[in-house]
Formats: structure tokens, sequence, C-alpha cells
């Protein structure tokens, strides 16, 4: 049964940052993200919100030891700590902040906790 979640895991981390990656307005928008003067933003999205996830995700399957789940577990407890950061410091909207800080969390919990 870890096996299972942990590779759906991984793929929901390849769905989303395949979004990012190769969608990258669509993407700012759900995250109320404005193109700025520059087309920096958008290639900031491909690459950390995007391929970066895509790549983590993929590593996970093609290693599939318990070593790489957490590694991925580890990424999203930070992705997870700096949604916190902004909770407490930037005032997001709070609803979509909680609902990502809760998927990251989630997702980092099960990681961590499954595959130490």
């Amino acid at each position: 049964m870890i096996d299972i979640i942990n590779i759906l895991l991984a793929l929901a981390s390849v769905v989303f940052g395949a979004f990012g990656w190769l969608a990258p307005r669509y993407t700012m928008s759900v995250l109320d993200l404005k193109q700025g003067e520059s087309e920096m933003g958008i290639s900031e999205v491909r690459a950390s919100v995007g391929a970066l996830f895509v790549a983590l995700g993929v590593g996970c399957l093609i290693i599939g030891t318990p070593a790489a789940y957490l590694m991925m577990g580890a990424a999203y407890a930070g992705a997870s700590l700096g949604r916190a950061t902004s909770l407490a410091l930037d005032n997001p909207p709070r609803t979509k902040a909680l609902v990502y800080f809760g998927i990251e969390a989630t997702m980092a919990a099960w990681l961590i906790a499954a595959n130490s």
C-alpha cells in the first residue's frame, strides 16, 4: 500500500508540475500571479513551479527507493514551510493559501513518515 501511495504522489507531482512547465500563463492565473514587464515571471513559473516538480516526481518513479520518496517529502516540507511563512507574513488570499499549504503539508507528512 505504501508503494502505491508513493507512486500516486509522484504522479501528482508530475501532473501539477506539467501545468507550470507547459502552461505557465494558466498556472499564473490560478496562482493569482501577474506577468510583469519582462518574461522572467513565466520563466520562473516554468522552472520552479513546473519542471522542477516534474523532475522530482519522475526521479522518484525511476529510482523507486524509500530514500527517493523521503527526499520528495523533504521538498514538499520545504514548500509547506514557505507557504506557512507566507501565511504569517504576506497576507495572501487565505483560503487558497491554506488549501495549497494543506496539500503540501499532507504530502510531506505522508512521504516522510512512510519512507523514514
